[in-house]
């Protein structure tokens, strides 16, 4: 028997060994749930975002006076736009590591250096910098609306500890996989 056909450890692989790897090539296809799960996500958030703010705008121009609570509007707006952002950049980075690379087959558009996913800790380390920006413009939303300093106090305590946290993960989870 010729030595292509043998296997890694000289054994004739089966015909039912071709079939299981390529349906275990085909089901790197899964990951187009995901994908396109937080994409839409991401679509809703950012028209959500945006139809929000025409209505803050609406009664902000209605009522300029007090200003309030009105604050509050415009960083929840900022909010969902992030949140957005941190399901678009998750969605792009499930695409690029288990499907293929965006805007490489020769089109002008391609995404900017710092989304190019390599492996799982780059995807990791983007969607947790977004969920501590995120985390950091919820804190200011409480420090605008909240009416007693013990409030802003325990949010801030909470959020303190969650970034600490996840700050900590970033930078201690890689260390055994020869990663920074």
């Amino acid at each position: 028997m010729s030595e292509e056909r043998q296997g890694a450890g000289g054994e004739v692989p089966r015909p039912a060994d071709g079939r299981f790897e390529m349906l275990l090539s085909w089901s790197g296809l899964l990951v187009l749930v995901p994908v396109v799960v937080l994409l839409l996500a991401a679509l809703g958030a950012f028209v959500y975002g945006a139809a929000l703010f025409v209505r803050s705008l609406v009664d902000v121009v209605q009522h300029p006076f007090p200003v309030g609570n009105r604050i509050g509007l415009f960083l929840l707006v900022v909010d969902l736009f992030l949140i957005g952002a941190t399901m678009l950049i998750a969605s792009v980075g499930f695409y690029e590591l288990f499907i293929g690379r965006v805007g490489t087959a020769g089109r002008d558009r391609r995404l900017p250096d710092w989304l190019v996913m390599r492996d799982l800790n780059d995807l990791k380390v983007r969607v947790i910098g977004m969920i501590v920006l995120v985390a950091s413009v919820s804190f200011v939303e409480v420090v605008v609306d909240a009416s007693r300093g013990a409030e802003v106090l325990e949010t801030g305590a909470g959020t303190a500890v969650v970034v600490l946290a996840l700050t900590a993960f970033v930078r201690f989870a890689g260390q055994g996989h020869g990663e920074r």
